[in-house]
């Protein structure tokens, strides 16, 4: 999978990224930013890992950020299961230097169209740490909305966190709702 996104494109990994990755996602300000299972440091073993992870992965979900031919940061998908099915969950990074260059916000705005179209999803959401307000941001530019703040709901580097929700609801195709057509589907239950 290739996309262009303006400053950046949108590819599959590879196996050759072994050392731009490693390079780029070596950096406590990234890991500070992400899930725990993002190693910190990030080690080449680490980039061979998920490199070996990502290759299987059916469909490809996972994907480099690239940059003049480097992968400098990731972005993916996560779908949710049995009723969530339909809502997936928004990741990304990106490489200290190419902050503050509109890059993830190029990226975002191109990959979310390819995301609500091969996964089949109605809604697309990301959780953002409280202190993290240039993610905010990012996301506010690509057209997400945010929806609430969850209370103390993540540990992270031994901290109790608010934990921000954005998210964005797939443009309708028929000019239905999605709450319009579960009030039509529960009035026909009652009288059906």
């Amino acid at each position: 999978m290739e996309l262009d996104a303006g400053g950046c494109r949108i590819r599959s990994w590879r196996r050759g990224d072994v050392a731009s990755l490693t390079e780029h996602a070596n950096n406590p300000r990234i890991a500070r930013n992400v899930r725990d299972m993002f190693p910190s440091p990030y080690r080449t073993e680490d980039a061979e890992h998920w490199l070996a992870v990502v290759s299987c992965m059916q469909p490809e979900s996972q994907f480099a950020v690239d940059v003049n031919g480097h992968a400098v940061g990731g972005i993916g998908i996560s779908p949710g299961l049995d009723v969530h099915r339909i809502d997936g969950e928004l990741g990304y990074w990106l490489g200290e230097e190419f902050w503050n260059r509109g890059i993830m916000t190029s990226a975002i705005k191109a990959f979310v169209p390819y995301a609500f179209s091969t996964f089949d999803l109605e809604r697309i959401h990301a959780n953002v740490f409280e202190w993290n307000v240039a993610s905010g941001r990012v996301l506010e530019k690509a057209g997400f909305v945010l929806e609430g703040r969850m209370r103390r709901a993540a540990l992270k580097d031994g901290i109790v966190i608010d934990v921000l929700l954005y998210a964005m609801i797939r443009p309708d195709q028929d000019g239905v709702s999605g709450t319009q057509r579960g009030l039509e589907h529960e009035r026909g239950m009652r009288t059906g």
